[in-house]
């Protein structure tokens, strides 16, 4: 009886230890290395925008608000190798007394973000008041809160604009510089005011330190808005185009108010600033899977079948699978009927502003374009 049990004892275990082995080796049967083909890099263009928001830097943050789309729609046309990067912003503010004095007078606005209406939201809800600027706290806290990832393909920057000296505060840049360059984060500089003042002020030296270009820009210049013929033409596209979004989920009204909410604070900064923005809104940069079923079906965050009733849109309860499909097909090809259409106009407009422009403006959008594009290259990014 004791040899029968410990016979089958042993024959149980050498099951489990068959079971166990085959599980953890099976998956290696059916893998051929020599087959299998890598996931591909998913590129990102990220961005961290730094701005001083104390009392003289009104003309600053009114440059960021009018440039946003300017920024957006050239980066759209960024290629690396075949691929199209994605972008990401995030936004911090620094150097007003109304933040907290404990940490650095610095406060993350938003953290890395693709939802282009949310950082159109914060830009034209910052204010300014006067503090303490620390160029080097401000950096390195952006390093530490943000995720930069590993990606060595992505492009990594930060654009950091003030006009006090770069070396306030108890965190020292050439400390935030060290970092930055372990992260493969590139930081440019922006200072307020005269060039070789900020040199003196070694704005110039914090750029240096990682290879980032520094610049200097008339903060209080007034950005110059050029009518064009076409303009009338892409704001009509503009509403037919906010037609074609179907709105589902929790944040689905709230987000469509929201960026209708943006198409306002566009409009009332300037007709051209809202050509702008709608030129953003017919590019892959700007995404709203989290609230619209055409962009969320498209980029597989949801099926179908998996949407609840209540879920839906009013136009969609009690519809079948097959018609909710459809609908969102439909949906679809007139987006980018309507993409394609305000593509087109765009290239003239561009073509007739460029005839009309006397001078390039020495402000935020040519200042951050010109450096994305000269370090975007030495990662073999190119332009179309």
């Amino acid at each position: 009886m004791k040899s029968l049990i410990k016979t089958l004892a042993l024959s149980v275990a050498l099951i489990a230890f068959t079971a166990c082995n085959a599980k953890t080796k099976s998956p290696r049967l059916v893998v051929n290395p020599t087959k299998t083909q890598p996931t591909p890099n998913k590129q990102y263009i990220k961005v961290a925008l730094l701005l001083d928001t104390s009392n003289s830097m009104d003309g600053l943050i009114d440059q960021a608000k009018a440039q946003l789309w300017d920024i957006v729609n050239e980066l759209s046309y960024a290629k690396c190798g075949t691929n199209k990067p994605n972008l990401q912003i995030a936004l911090y503010e620094y150097g007003n007394d109304n933040l907290n004095g404990a940490e650095g007078y610095i406060r993350q606005i938003l953290a890395f973000s693709e939802d282009l209406d949310d950082i159109s939201k914060e830009l034209f809800s910052l204010t300014t008041n006067g503090g303490n600027e620390y160029c080097g706290q401000v950096i390195q806290t952006s390093l530490n809160q943000l995720n930069w990832g590993k990606n060595a393909d992505d492009l990594k920057l930060i654009f950091i604009a003030g006009n006090e000296p770069f070396t306030q505060g108890s965190v020292s840049y050439k400390y935030a510089a060290t970092n930055a360059n372990e992260k493969d984060v590139t930081i440019n500089t922006i200072f307020c005011g005269d060039y070789k003042q900020g040199i003196s002020g070694y704005w110039r030296e914090g750029a240096q330190l990682t290879n980032g270009d520094y610049m200097a820009i008339n903060q209080n210049r007034k950005t110059v808005h050029i009518v064009s013929p076409y303009d009338d033409d892409i704001l009509i596209l503009n509403e037919k185009l906010n037609k074609t979004y179907i709105i589902y989920g929790d944040k689905g009204r709230q987000k469509l108010a929201l960026q209708a909410e943006q198409d306002h604070n566009a409009i009332s900064y300037s007709k051209a600033n809202a050509v702008k923005r709608t030129v953003s809104k017919s590019s892959h940069l700007y995404k709203n899977s989290t609230w619209d079923l055409v962009d969320a079906i498209e980029e597989n965050e949801v099926a179908v079948t998996d949407i609840k009733e209540n879920a839906l849109p009013s136009e969609l309860k009690g519809k079948s699978d097959a018609e909710i499909k459809a609908y969102i097909t439909k949906k679809s090809k007139e987006r980018e009927a309507i993409q394609n259409e305000i593509q087109e106009l765009n290239k003239k407009r561009t073509e007739y502003v460029l005839k009309q422009q006397k001078e390039k403006t020495n402000g935020l959008e040519n200042a951050m374009i010109k450096a994305i594009k000269d370090q975007a290259k030495k990662k073999k990014y190119s332009w179309n």
